[in-house]
């Protein structure tokens, strides 16, 4: 699963003068599309415009409620599987400096285990070998 970081700037309010554009529609559409354009090329992918309210002072006693048009964007952060997978790196890394060369010392044997024989088999004489009687 894909997480996401957003970004809510405010919508521009009036159209600037550009080349071209010679409407007040048009320039703030043109006003509209750079803004979008700059936060695209920094990676972030446009979702949706909301337009909400906002408590806002009017003279010293009073307040209104304004309506303020937002900009919402988002852009990728990480996957879940990308989180997990870094945890195990981090188990792994821990689990290495805590135990290190663990395994080298499974696979050598050491000089200080006995026989497997018992002390009365050392001490018995070498019996004769027996074969099978096949008649």
């Amino acid at each position: 699963m894909t997480r996401y970081e957003y970004k809510v700037c405010p919508s521009p309010t009036k159209g600037r003068k550009a080349q071209g554009v010679k409407s007040p529609e048009g320039r703030f559409a043109k006003t509209v599309e750079d803004v979008l354009n700059a936060h695209a090329a920094d990676g972030w992918d446009y979702v949706r415009s909301d337009l909400l309210p906002s408590e806002e002072r009017q003279g010293l006693t009073s307040s209104q409620t304004v309506y303020r048009t937002l900009l919402v964007f988002r852009r990728p952060v990480g996957t879940a599987d990308s989180a997990a997978d870094e945890m195990i790196a981090t188990a792994s890394t821990i689990a290495e400096a805590v135990a290190p060369n663990e395994s080298e010392e499974t696979t050598q044997s050491a000089p200080d285990m006995p026989d497997t024989q018992t002390q009365d088999e050392h001490d018995a004489p070498d019996a004769p070998e027996r074969r099978p009687d096949h008649s």
